[in-house]
């Protein structure tokens, strides 16, 4: 949709003209979310794209930002901005936060991976002298320094402004991601005026201590992001430092920082730094690319997207105007200056993901570590997929406002999969898997993109794929590794599940068997809505029933649900604010997890209206005042006691015999190959 010089205007009350926005990105403000726990970032981005230029803040440690995503708002001290984040991550460190790049004034004698504490080699700011939009970001560091950063899609372009003499140094902090770095490499080419390097990293909310310390499964390598970067001058100086060892004109050096926690990872690492001559010239333009592919492809997607004579102000434009392209998707009219920004702020957020991760000529980094090249048809790749947080209201949004960013999605998720042995993992940080959180949330994403009209991926073999992984037990589904939280094995205790028809919360091996079982049993209502609209009438009656699942751990004797041993009894000490058995939530707030048969939890809670009524509760509190943050699982519980009924007459639980669960996953089971292009 472009924009128009004739604003089209909606009927008000009283029948009068409302005007729509015109001009959407106006009225976004990328620092909403940037504190209290709302782990965005303010730094530019295109729509879905792969560079995400921001800052990266310390709180005197170089290990640590004081936000999940490198941007803490009432943190005012920078090491550095970052090419790449991830928005929302629930953990601190999150993911990604690659190469901080610092404009430092002042000497670099020392090595800045020395500076753990961030002393020397960072700057403080005020708000005042920052300022972001989408596509943009700039800040006058009390330094003296100025940065004004835009971008396109996998490549950007910096105005870096330095006090006029000062002595004026562009550190490269090559191995400094946000949860570290197994290796990274850095070569400066003088001649060239070019900067180019890579980062081997990982690790996602790789601090945790799931797994047992450093055998957290997520403290691992699974991308390597390569940049190149050429500017507008000469430089006056180079230099490299490893660890503690600086060396004054030295062009490549190498060296991670492992993936440990703060005393083991500071001090080491790897990086560079050019200078300038600012005697007559202050100004430093610097552009540069990105690739997961390899350095020529960072410098293909460099040239192709902020060609040479391309400057902050042309590039910030053309991603100013994509945003209002995306965002012009949805118009409305008539609210608060307030209401307006948060909306369209809340869309802007909604959009930065999935992430591009295919370069311009249509290669990817798999999950399989190997390069691959998209399908015919497909426009990229899309990786970054927060299962259990996007599926219940991300991906909706996504099939409506792009269906063809959707089915692209949906079509590099299942390849991602194949490339995995046939393993649909619940989180995706690019194409990786990370185990985090619970259930089978990629069942319902797709089911749900079938559902709303998205034809542009294999649907056929995507559902061939997640009904495999629904009923074939895979070799992980049996280890505690990363429990809770990132619990390596998929569909977890699939045979026992299978049997039992509950997630036994003793020997699931996951993160809450109550969670589990209600996940489940959605995401096979989903795989079955999708079977019976694709005529596979076999399918839908061998997986509707298990849609019902979730009645096996709602205890009617409580009235929720609640989490169950393997022998059919129920865990002792619940209560309704309990989070035994279930996942970042409460039974309060679980209990009504069951969107494909509302109608249903109404009858066991004892009809429509007993079920309003202990809706409404939770969120209240005991005065009549909103509570809407997690609900009152005691107000529910009060109202659940007055209006809860008598167990219904005959009402039973599968039996539990133990003789009855089949034998581990035989060692004959193969996976589907995966595609390769």
């Amino acid at each position: 949709m472009t924009s128009t010089s004739v604003v089209p205007a909606v009927a008000g009350r009283g029948g009068a003209a409302v005007p729509l926005v015109d001009d959407p990105v106006s009225y976004v403000d990328p620092f909403i979310g940037t504190t209290r726990g709302g782990n965005t970032w303010p730094g530019a981005t295109r729509p879905f794209g792969m560079i995400a230029w921001s800052p990266t803040s310390t709180t005197g440690d170089q290990t640590s930002t004081g936000a999940a995503n490198g941007y803490e708002y009432n943190v005012t001290r920078l090491r550095g901005f970052s090419l790449t984040h991830v928005n929302g991550a629930g953990c601190n460190p999150g993911a990604a936060g690659d190469v901080p790049i610092l404009p430092h004034v002042g000497e670099v004698d020392t090595s800045p991976t020395a500076d753990t504490r961030d002393a020397k080699y960072a700057s403080t700011f005020s708000h005042a002298n920052e300022s972001a939009r989408p596509g943009r970001y700039t800040v006058r560091l009390d330094s003296g320094a100025r940065t004004d950063l835009a971008v396109s899609t996998r490549a950007g372009v910096a105005d870096f402004a330095f006090p006029v003499g000062s002595a004026a140094n562009l550190l490269f902090r090559t191995s400094n991601s946000l949860n570290g770095s197994e290796d990274a490499e850095i070569s400066i080419d003088a001649s060239a005026r070019t900067v180019n390097g890579s980062v081997l990293t990982g690790g996602f909310c790789g601090r945790r201590g799931n797994g047992g310390g450093a055998s957290n499964p997520n403290r691992r390598s699974y991308y390597r992001l390569y940049f190149s970067a050429v500017f507008d001058r000469d430089f006056a100086r180079t230099g490299t430092w490893k660890d503690a060892t600086v060396t004054p004109g030295g062009t490549s050096a190498s060296g991670g920082e492992g993936y440990l926690t703060g005393a083991d990872r500071a001090g080491r690492g790897s990086g560079g730094w050019v200078g300038f001559d600012t005697g007559a010239d202050a100004d430093v333009r610097m552009r540069i690319g990105i690739s997961y592919v390899s350095l020529a492809g960072a410098a293909a997607n460099r040239e192709a997207e902020v060609p040479a004579g391309a400057t902050v102000d042309t590039a910030a434009a053309a991603t100013r105007a994509a945003w209002n392209t995306e965002l012009k998707r949805i118009r409305v009219g008539g609210g608060t200056e307030a209401r307006t920004t948060a909306f369209y702020t809340s869309v802007y957020h909604a959009l930065m993901q999935p992430q591009t991760m295919s370069d311009r000529d249509g290669r990817y980094l798999g999950a399989d570590l190997q390069v691959h090249r998209l399908r015919p048809g497909q426009a990229a790749a899309y990786g970054t997929f927060s299962g259990w947080d996007q599926y219940r209201a991300q991906i909706q949004l996504l099939a409506i406002l792009r269906p063809d960013v959707a089915g692209d999605m949906a079509q590099s998720m299942m390849d991602f999969a194949a490339q995995k042995k046939g393993i649909w993992d619940r989180w995706l940080h690019l194409g990786a898997p990370t185990h985090v959180m619970t259930g089978d949330p990629a069942a319902p994403t797709l089911a749900t993109y079938a559902a709303m009209g998205v034809r542009n991926f294999d649907a056929r073999e995507a559902l061939d794929s997640l009904v495999r992984q629904a009923t074939v037990q895979n070799p992980d589904a049996l280890s505690d590794a990363g429990c809770p939280g990132q619990c390596l094995g998929q569909r977890p205790t699939l045979n026992t599940y299978l049997a039992l028809r509950y997630a036994a919360n003793d020997i699931c091996h996951c993160w809450g068997g109550a969670a589990e079982t209600l996940e489940n049993s959605l995401a096979d209502f989903s795989l079955a809505m999708w079977a019976r609209r694709a005529g596979r009438g076999d399918l839908y009656r061998q997986l509707r029933p298990r849609g019902d699942y979730w009645k096996n751990t709602f205890n009617p004797a409580v009235g929720y649900q609640a989490a169950r041993r393997a022998d059919g009894s129920w865990q002792a000490g619940f209560s309704p604010s309990t989070d035994v058995g279930f996942a970042q939530g409460t039974s309060a707030t679980y209990t009504w997890m069951v969107p494909q048969n509302v109608s249903g939890l109404a009858a066991l809670m004892g009809g429509r209206e007993a079920a309003a009524t202990r809706l409404d509760g939770l969120f209240h509190d005991e005065n009549g005042n909103w509570a809407v943050r997690g609900g009152n699982p005691l107000r529910s519980r009060s109202l659940r006691m007055q209006a809860m009924p008598a167990i219904p007459t005959g009402w039973r639980v599968p039996p539990t015999v133990v003789r009855r669960i089949p034998a581990p996953v035989s060692s004959r089971w193969q996976p589907p190959r995966p595609r390769r292009q």
